[in-house]
């Protein structure tokens, strides 16, 4: 019954991955078929490179993952832990959804090149966030000169109430 939780998290893993792959694997092929076969007529360097571009990133953020996913044995073969959860936010997330904007972006430029420019999301979301950890760090302005004589004088009530000894009647 020891590591049941790993166990279960080292399926879960096992599971996630392999619908990846597969997610991966379908698009690449779909496209490659598609765009490649049938369009063939249409097709330029610029969609040889686009198809390069899209299996390097999955290449690279796949193999990311599978490195998260993995799990941790000791010397004697006992499963020690299951691997990442694959199901968190934070940078995992964030991997998992460049597999998904590069997916969207893979298989709808078979319709339209112009489908290309979703990639500016990425950066455009990274500097979003960048921006956010920044203005933690920066010294904002005198915050007292925003707060208005309402505001103020309901923050002081509500500083002087919180500050009031309260007195509780036991029972006896």
């Amino acid at each position: 019954m020891a590591n049941q939780g790993a166990k279960k998290r080292r399926e879960e893993n096992k599971k996630h991955m392999t619908n990846l792959l597969r997610l991966i694997i379908a698009c690449n092929v779909i496209y490659v078929l598609i765009r490649m076969g049938l369009f063939h007529s249409s097709v330029t360097w610029k969609h040889w490179f686009g198809l390069i571009v899209t299996s390097i990133l999955y290449a690279v953020f796949f193999k990311q993952l599978t490195k998260m996913a993995n799990p941790t044995y000791s010397d004697d073969g006992e499963l020690l832990d299951g691997g990442f959860d694959m199901s968190t936010t934070g940078i995992c997330g964030y991997i998992h959804d460049v597999i998904y904007i590069t997916s969207f972006v893979q298989l709808f430029s078979i319709l339209s090149d112009k489908v290309w420019y979703t990639y500016l999301v990425i950066p455009a979301f990274g500097a979003y966030k960048f921006s956010g950890l920044l203005r933690g760090f920066l010294p904002s302005g005198s915050e007292d000169a925003a707060e208005d004589e309402k505001t103020r004088k309901k923050r002081e009530k509500m500083e002087k109430k919180a500050s009031r000894t309260k007195f509780v009647r036991a029972r006896k």
